[in-house]
């Protein structure tokens, strides 16, 4: 018998599961990763990074290398009939805190190619063609069995292998999806148009809003368009996307991805299993693309439980921890089902028959979701939400703080001189900022932590806040 033996097994290598292998070798971590497909996906699926993606990406080092490739988009746009009929970018431009103030339409073939190459060239164990048949939860930890009969022993599993998940089938999780009989076509090509194109995101408001045009990285396009009807042809779908631009003219020079799907929202009744055995991604939540939210929530779940899983492994942490897993995320992927979901109707649905218009309001609404921003864990104050984003220099070095937080550990922030009181752990990362150069190694000058400590997570959330005299209430 062939056995493995690894800190934490991860079934499935999309992004979200490569994103947990990647974030666990950073850690000092040892992971396999299995899954039954030959090799990462080359088009289609997800098209859109948010903003706190891109602010979790530079706590993982990548942002650097996966930003170029993408294309910033911040605008949405209404037309109906070839005629302009509004714009909107304010729940973009309002936001505070951070420096990407947008989407990075980039599609989800670059970051999987990214996140593999980086696993592979680090070390990480990324079996291809594995197809896991059992997955097991011992007294001391989990028993994974491949099909060809080899098995990995390890702590811990995460089960990151998508909406048909055999992880969260084995364990018999229940999983029961809301089907709002909605049926769309996504077709992802490099067109010829005389429209006055920008680099918006336009719903267009015909009898209803059944046609959305995405911009993507390169030259390529992406358009949704619902069909509310299992079976439909190519043909048909570019005939509805000629008449929502009419009467500009459009056509395809070149198709690079055509598929269809049913419009299903589910939540896994449970995101863990005996304390061993973890969900991620669409293997605990699915919904509509309407949003953006699906891959954005998947990558924000691994960056919530890997630092969990290291914590405790070292020691750091009791089990105990794990349990927070579960209780943070699943109120969020609730709350982005919900969006998603009344998002996805107001393109059918409308009392006055303003689809379009409909729709950028409930975007407006419901942008904590959407730009990632206003996702939160816990209830009330300050802990539980990201910190804000700001310039700090290292001498005349100058680098974003999501640059400087480091995954493995949690990061001290004193503005000023660490409090007598204050006793930090040996595992945490201490930066002490001053006003001004001279003054010490940090500075920075325009921040809205004046006078405070602040402990953060290692995925960049507020673990607690407080003065340097005293307890900041809330």
């Amino acid at each position: 018998m062939n056995v493995h033996t690894t800190d934490l097994t991860i079934v499935g290598a999309g992004p979200v599961g490569l994103m947990c292998a990647h974030l666990a070798r950073h850690c000092g971590l040892r992971a396999i990763v299995l899954d039954r497909n030959s090799g990462p996906l080359a088009v289609g699926r997800a098209d859109a990074l948010n903003a706190r993606t891109l602010q979790l990406l530079a706590i993982a080092g990548l942002f650097d290398e996966v930003y170029p490739l993408g294309k910033p988009c911040n605008t949405s746009s209404i037309w109906s009939e070839g005629r302009f009929v509004s714009r909107n970018s304010s729940w973009w431009e309002s936001l505070e805190g951070c420096f990407h103030r947008h989407f990075l339409m980039l599609g989800q073939a670059h970051l999987e190619r990214i996140l593999d190459d980086t696993c592979r060239t680090g070390g990480v164990d990324v079996r291809r063609n594995a197809e896991v048949v059992d997955v097991e939860v011992l007294e001391d930890g989990c028993r994974t069995t491949l099909a060809d009969g080899q098995i990995v022993v390890s702590p811990y599993v995460i089960g990151a292998d998508g909406s048909r998940s055999m992880v969260r089938d084995r364990f018999r999780i229940p999983f029961e999806p809301v089907r709002p009989e909605i049926t769309w076509a996504v077709l992802d090509g490099v067109i010829s148009t005389d429209f006055p194109k920008v680099p918006e995101i336009i719903v267009f408001q015909n009898e209803t809003a059944d046609v959305s045009w995405i911009p993507r990285e390169g030259h390529l396009d992406r358009f949704y368009v619902r069909m509310d009807r299992q079976d439909f042809t190519l043909d048909e779908v570019i005939a509805r996307i000629e008449r929502a631009v009419s009467p500009h003219a459009l056509s395809f020079r070149e198709i690079v991805w055509f598929s269809r799907f049913s419009v299903k929202e589910a939540v896994a009744e449970r995101f863990c299993v005996g304390g061993r055995v973890f969900l991620a991604g669409d293997a605990c939540h699915v919904h509509s693309v309407n949003g953006g939210q699906g891959l954005n929530t998947g990558l924000g779940d691994a960056f919530n439980l890997v630092w969990k899983l290291h914590q405790v492994l070292r020691d750091q942490a009791s089990p105990e921890l794990l349990d927070t897993y579960e209780s943070e995320r699943r109120p969020v992927a609730l709350s982005v089902v919900a969006s998603s979901g009344e998002l996805v109707r107001a393109t059918k649905f409308s009392d006055g028959g303003t689809h379009g218009r409909d729709y950028l309001a409930i975007l407006e609404k419901r942008a904590g979701n959407v730009t990632g921003m206003g996702v939160r864990h816990g209830e009330g104050g300050l802990a539980g939400t990201r910190v804000f984003d700001f310039l700090v220099r290292d001498g005349e070095m100058e680098q974003r703080l999501y640059q400087v937080l480091d995954y493995a550990r949690p990061t001290l922030l004193c503005f000023g001189a660490l409090p007598p009181d204050l006793e930090p752990s040996p595992a945490w990362q201490i930066l002490e900022f001053h006003e001004g150069p001279g003054q010490g190694k940090w500075w920075a000058s325009d921040h809205p932590y004046a006078g405070k400590v602040v402990l953060v997570r290692p995925d960049g959330d507020i673990a607690w806040i407080r003065s340097r005299d005293g307890d900041v209430p809330g």
